[in-house]
């Protein structure tokens, strides 16, 4: 597979992430959501108007915007 956005990765399909293409305060908050390097993420829930997604991750969901989905590259 190749390297695809985040936001563009099918519901209830895994991804491995490869790359966070930002900086500074918003890197960091991924970071602290567990979104590092390899890590396992799956897209389970998209809110009724589409924006945020719930992505599973290390035994937790957490819900991104597309904004900041469109900044995590996966594989």
């Amino acid at each position: 597979m190749e390297k695809i956005l985040l936001s563009s990765l099918p519901m209830n399909t895994s991804g491995k992430v490869i790359n966070l293409n930002c900086n500074g305060n918003i890197k960091r908050r991924l970071l602290d959501l567990g979104i590092v390097k390899g890590t396992k993420i799956t897209p389970i829930l998209k809110s009724p108007s589409g924006d945020p997604t719930a992505f599973f991750i290390r035994g937790s969901t957490i819900a991104l915007r597309r904004e900041d989905a469109d900044l995590i590259e996966v594989k």
